[in-house]
Formats: C-alpha cells, sequence, structure tokens
C-alpha cells in the first residue's frame, strides 16, 4: 500500500477515536445497535391530515377523559369542521348526534 495512503487513512482513524473520546460522536464498536422505532398509533393519520395539525387529537381527549361514544363523536366533528372541506356538513352531523343522545337520555334509553 503507498505510504501517503496509510497515513491518510490513519489519520482519519485518529480523529474519528478523538471525537468518540470528547463525546462528539457515538462509539461505532461498543454502542448498541438501535432497532428503528414503530411510530406511535397517535402520530399518524389515515385518510387526511385535519387531526394532524392539532395540539391534541380529539381521540386522545376522549380516551384520556372517559367520554362516551356518541359524545366522542360531536367532539371529533366540532373539532375538525373548520379544518374540512365539507366543514358545515361536520357542524350538522355533530348537532345529530347531540339530538340523537338528547332524545335517548329524555326517553331513559341510555344506561344510567
Amino acid at each position: 500500500m503507498p505510504r501517503g495512503v496509510y497515513k491518510r487513512k490513519k489519520k482519519s482513524v485518529n480523529s474519528a477515536l478523538e471525537l468518540v473520546i470528547k463525546g462528539c460522536m457515538e462509539d461505532p464498536i461498543n454502542s448498541k445497535i438501535q432497532e428503528p422505532s414503530k411510530p406511535s398509533a397517535m402520530d399518524i393519520q389515515v385518510g387526511g391530515n385535519h387531526y394532524k395539525t392539532m395540539a391534541i387529537q380529539p381521540m386522545e381527549y376522549i380516551l384520556r377523559n372517559g367520554i362516551g361514544y356518541a359524545e366522542g363523536t360531536a367532539i371529533a366533528y366540532i373539532s375538525r369542521w373548520k379544518l374540512k372541506h365539507e366543514g358545515l356538513e361536520d357542524l350538522k352531523k355533530a348537532i345529530h348526534t347531540l339530538e340523537m343522545l338528547i332524545e335517548m337520555h329524555e326517553n331513559d334509553k341510555l344506561p344510567s
């Protein structure tokens, strides 16, 4: 091997070792291989992005607060109405969901 090539290689190895010692670079020999992490289901949205722009997704809010299905559905519709093309339809869906909930409550058809 030509002398100049060996010197350059040696210098780059020494530079890398110095960076490892200084903590600027991870030690490739002694570091553990990290598996790629699977994204959280809360980080993914199937079919659009209207929930991704929110500080907290309606699903997370609903589940963390133990909110029922009908109430949660209305919350989701109300949360996204400005973000979707047919936003007014989402407000109508929220109203309809709440009207059904009120009717079930008034007719004692909800579990206590």
